[in-house]
């Protein structure tokens, strides 16, 4: 079970108090997203502006990682920088990275985020996903023992052939998307299947009956309990 954001149910999402409460709570990973400040320095952050999450109202690009580290920045919390968070997870709990690209494009940010994981000592404890598949079949050039997952928005034709153009190990649907065939066809490709985002039990049987292999979720508390179930 991978805490989406963290905790973000019940904590301002993508800060370290969400993700700590997530691994309080018992997630077997946590899982961030992450843009470029206007200094090239990669910050944990979902949305390519701030005015959702935080006090500012500006793109994250227009940004540098001082002004963005506000100290009111998100509702009493700092917005933290990768480092920080590759950093604070090293002995804690793994972490897979969302790279951000769309329609906001990084130059250079998948081969920050390769440098920061091995400078932090976790590549064998970080996974790289991303919607872009040029960026994750990028990470894997760079780091071949970096495992990295093609996130989908639909149900593919071919998942495993996606997953070979981006050299991915593991394809990431939305839930809706995870039918059984689709799952059956990745495993025999020898990929794993990683659902977002389950936050109610319904959705919870119909993923666990098609036999993902990992589901991501902003509730860890309530997936978790309803799995020993």
């Amino acid at each position: 079970m991978v805490g989406h954001r963290g905790a973000s149910g019940h904590a301002p999402e993508n800060t370290l108090a969400s993700f700590a409460l997530a691994a309080e709570m018992g997630a077997d990973a946590v899982e961030c997203d992450v843009h470029l400040s206007a200094d090239g320095v990669p910050i944990v952050i979902h949305d390519d502006s701030l005015e959702r999450t935080t006090s500012g109202r500006a793109r994250v690009t227009a940004r540098t990682r001082a002004v963005l580290k506000s100290p009111d920045a998100v509702r009493g919390q700092t917005i933290p920088t990768l480092a920080e968070l590759l950093a604070w997870c090293r002995d804690r709990v793994p972490l897979s990275i969302e790279i951000k690209n769309g329609p906001i494009y990084h130059r250079g940010l998948p081969d920050r985020v390769v440098d920061l994981v091995r400078e932090h000592g976790m590549v064998d404890r970080t996974s790289v996903i991303s919607f872009d598949h040029f960026a994750i079949r990028r990470v894997k050039e760079l780091e071949p023992r970096l495992a990295v997952g093609a996130l989908l928005a639909a149900r593919p034709i071919d998942g495993p052939a996606i997953a070979r153009a981006a050299m991915a190990d593991a394809l990431l649907p939305h839930w809706g998307f995870a039918t059984p065939d689709l799952v059956e066809a990745a495993h025999a490709a020898g990929l794993a299947v990683s659902v977002w985002t389950v936050n109610e039990e319904a959705a919870l049987r119909t993923v666990v009956d098609a036999g993902v292999d990992a589901i991501a979720t902003d509730y860890p508390d309530r997936i978790l309990a309803a799995l020993v179930r």
